[in-house]
């Protein structure tokens, strides 16, 4: 497998964990965002939308983590990143879904960039609209985690879920933006207990190789 991304990318990120998780290796090809290299037309003959991550597996281009996430654990579904029953996997995905569709999309690059060339907003009123969409996302986390008496050392049960694999990388964004995280001391407390797996450690930005 193939993995086109970038080291600061949150959705390259979860999919990362997700692939070291399944113990999946793939070669790591980095798509530099900060010089467009997304929007040249070789990665965009790849991905017409110009965003990764991107996941070539043979002759199969696989594009939208979520997708990725969920095509990974049909094809390898051991270890598991789904609960077994119904209800459980509507929970986990439910958490999950919090980050990914409620808090990153509005915090990704595009988004910001576009706040600061066209409304010329400035790196603290950046920080201020990320911190507060991370802040009402993380709040409703935190309640839900806290409701949860059964829960173990990570957003669901005793094993690392999806939820974990979207929840790591938003936290990661949220220390970048100057949010702080003492406000939600579970979050925090699943945020090290991931990082004690290599799955998560291996993951990380500063760990790529085009990290910088």
């Amino acid at each position: 497998m193939k993995l086109y991304n970038f080291f600061r990318s949150g959705t390259s990120h979860r999919l990362r964990i997700a692939l070291n998780l399944k113990g999946l290796k793939y070669e790591y090809l980095p798509v530099d965002l900060r010089t467009e290299q997304h929007l040249k037309p070789e990665f965009k003959a790849l991905n017409p939308q110009g965003l990764v991550p991107a996941l070539v597996d043979g002759g199969q281009v696989l594009i939208q983590s979520p997708a990725i996430i969920e095509w990974l654990e049909e094809r390898h579904p051991e270890p598991a990143l789904l609960p077994a029953t119904p209800e459980a996997r509507a929970r986990v995905r439910a958490l999950a879904a919090i980050v990914g569709c409620d808090i990153h999309p509005i915090n990704n690059r595009r988004i910001l960039e576009y706040l600061r060339n066209q409304l010329h907003c400035d790196e603290a009123a950046i920080n201020a609209w990320c911190a507060t969409w991370i802040s009402a996302g993380f709040d409703a986390l935190e309640a839900l985690l806290a409701a949860d008496t059964a829960r173990g050392d990570y957003c669901f049960g005793q094993t690392p879920s999806i939820a974990d694999v979207y929840l790591i990388p938003q936290v990661e964004s949220a220390r970048r933006f100057k949010v702080d995280m003492a406000q939600w001391p579970l979050i925090s407390a699943i945020d090290a207990a991931c990082h004690k797996l290599d799955a998560f450690r291996l993951a990380v930005p500063a760990a790529q190789l085009d990290a910088a």
